[in-house]
């Protein structure tokens, strides 16, 4: 059952009764059972309204009714991304009694697509690092070395997708934070263009940079969860309404003609020498599939760090006043910083934000696509991840530094698997589009997927 990691096949084998969502979901609950102990990706199992939902989709396909291709299949959320009656805690001990009144926005597209909802991932406490130790729940761990951290703050979606604990999982990205922890779990996670995906109801880190995207084990299976989660929100201020497209469809498009931007600094700077081989390597896999890699700048600054930190504060304050000693260590020291940053270097930020956003297009002026290592380092020990990682020269912490840019410009990036350290930790490589071209991006990551395996490799089980 463990080979049925892709969601496409999953479903060729309902449609001709050879596999029952039914099956298949209390094949998962049992994984979750047996190997969440080890990992702690789950802090929530929903599995009595998991099977309640899987003979639904069961019994709706054998009668026909077909609702796409999510029907019957076993997804798992974030825990910030709000469900109905079940505890939404942001592994938070501020929200351990919150029990949500209605689904987010995500959820309800799911579960019209006919999705059967496994339960509830960990995270870095209110998605505020990169690490998944500061959680109320206890440090999510890598499936590939139990003694590393998965990446954050979607550290236990990309733990439970590489487990094999879900088909697929939802995270949000604010620096990094579906695309970290794909590259440090060997998975697949996509952040797609700001406003693309609404975030309403999810538990916010950032308004401005917050974005809700998928993780899977292909980029294929990536763009069918898009393709349910995706699309405008009219009661979301940030929701965009440009169209959504088949994207599942239009990511099997031809790569041949698409030029590609190798952006050097800082993204190839200070590089683990195995990240830059696999990269290197990578990017000369790519050269074959395209027309070509040439050298390209980005906009680069920390504005990120000042819009984040100021807008989480603004969430948290009451919270932060009344109950501080309720916070992860790690969070009420950043969140006690970020009170000090002032109006009027908020609204600088913001309004530059909002300029290089307008000018974010002309980057693909003369190259279609943009490459980079998805991490400058492998993934650290759990033992440090409760620490402030060190600033280096850029200002801006290597655990984010090549991903945050993609969430202050609002584009699409993607990183999939592309290698393995020495030491047998996954490498992620991040392809990155111009606005709303996320089929493009796909494309790219799927043509790469058809000619490598990496993203098929699978951690040994903890015993």
């Amino acid at each position: 059952m463990t080979d049925l990691t892709d969601i496409s096949t999953v479903q060729s084998l309902f449609r001709r009764d050879e596999l029952s969502p039914v099956e298949l979901t209390k094949n998962y609950l049992a994984r979750i059972e047996r190997l969440n102990p080890h990992l702690n990706a789950f802090i929530t199992v929903t599995a009595g309204s998991a099977l309640a939902e899987a003979q639904e989709a069961e019994r709706e396909i054998r009668r026909g009714q077909w609702r796409g291709p999510l029907h019957g299949i076993p997804i798992a959320l974030k825990d910030l991304i709000d469900t109905k009656g079940v505890p939404t805690t942001a592994a938070s001990a501020v929200y351990k009694n919150r029990v949500p009144d209605e689904d987010a926005e995500v959820v309800s597209r799911l579960r019209k697509a006919g999705a059967v909802l496994l339960g509830k991932l960990n995270l870095h406490e209110f998605a505020y690092g990169g690490t998944c130790v500061p959680s109320a729940a206890g440090a999510v761990r890598n499936p590939w070395n139990l003694q590393r951290i998965s990446g954050g703050s979607s550290g236990g979606s990309g733990a439970a997708v590489a487990a094999d604990l879900c088909l697929g999982a939802l995270g949000t990205d604010t620096a990094a934070s579906v695309r970290h922890p794909a590259a440090y779990c060997g998975v697949t996670g996509l952040k797609p263009t700001y406003g693309r995906v609404s975030t309403r109801g999810v538990v916010p880190l950032s308004w401005s940079l917050d974005h809700v995207g998928p993780l899977a084990r292909t980029a294929l299976d990536a763009a069918l969860i898009l393709e349910a989660i995706a699309g405008h929100d009219p009661k979301e201020t940030s929701s965009a309404r440009e169209a959504t497209e088949a994207y599942s469809g239009l990511m099997l498009a031809p790569t041949a003609g698409l030029r590609l931007g190798r952006v050097q600094s800082p993204y190839f700077e200070d590089l683990d020498a195995d990240i830059e081989a696999a990269v290197n390597t990578a990017l000369d896999t790519l050269t074959n599939l395209t027309a070509g890699v040439h050298g390209v700048t980005l906009p680069y600054n920390n504005l990120l760090m000042t819009i984040a930190s100021a807008e989480a504060y603004a969430f948290h304050r009451t919270y932060l006043l009344s109950t501080p000693d309720l916070y992860q260590p790690m969070t009420r020291n950043r969140l006690e910083h970020a009170a000090m940053i002032s109006a009027a270097d908020y609204i600088l930020a913001r309004r530059e934000m909002e300029q290089l956003r307008l000018q974010a297009d002309s980057v693909f002026n003369h190259v279609d696509l943009l490459v980079t290592p998805t991490t400058a380092i492998s993934p650290i020990d759990i033992s440090d991840g409760h620490l402030d990682p060190p600033l280096p020269a850029s200002g801006t912490p290597l655990e984010f530094r090549n991903t945050h840019m993609f969430d202050v410009l609002g584009l699409p990036a993607i990183s999939v698997p592309c290698g393995f350290t020495r030491k047998g930790m996954p490498i992620g490589l991040q392809i990155a589009g111009p606005r709303f071209a996320e089929s493009r991006v796909l494309s790219l990551a799927h043509a790469y997927q058809q000619v490598t395996d990496w993203h098929r490799r699978k951690p040994p089980e903890p015993i």
